[in-house]
């Protein structure tokens, strides 16, 4: 993993929220806000590089439905990008990172998720759950114009 992939992997850890980007079945976008935890993991035996895994829940604040469009697409397309930023009126401070993943819906919590944010504490998220592992990171920065190198940080 390149020193730029690393600081864009922590960056977007710091971060509180992000969106979740999906493709519907009929090839529509689907954007939706999310809290998450990005875990770091040991390297899959062939790729050599730490694998990150960003996990996020269907919680119970109030929803129209359980049967949420997000599930639907991953089930029709399991490739997604998460976004985290950073704004402010002070352009020179502004960043952005996406991570590219491949996601699955699991009925498994994650500690990490439950950890980070104490309305979990007392309400904890029925679920299901979202894993997502990243297969590219992207990122730019003001400060830092040069991007995160393009390409995947292993073979899909």
């Amino acid at each position: 993993m390149s020193r730029a992939e690393r600081f864009a992997a922590e960056r977007f850890r710091a971060a509180r929220s992000a969106r979740l980007a999906t493709v519907t079945p009929d090839g529509a976008p689907h954007l939706v806000p999310i809290v998450f935890a990005l875990v770091e993991g040991p390297p899959p035996a062939a790729a050599g590089q730490p694998e990150f895994v960003i996990h996020t829940a269907v919680d119970g604040k109030p929803k129209r439905h359980r049967a949420l469009q997000r599930l639907t697409n991953i089930a029709h397309e399991p490739r997604v990008s998460v976004l985290a930023d950073h704004y402010d009126d002070d352009w020179s401070t502004l960043w952005w990172v996406r991570a590219d993943g491949l996601a699955t819906v699991t009925d498994e919590s994650s500690p990490e998720l439950l950890a980070r944010y104490p309305q979990y504490a007392s309400a904890p998220p029925p679920g299901p759950f979202l894993r997502i592992v990243v297969t590219r990171w992207q990122a730019w920065s003001a400060q830092d114009p040069a991007p995160v190198p393009r390409g995947p940080t292993r073979p899909l």
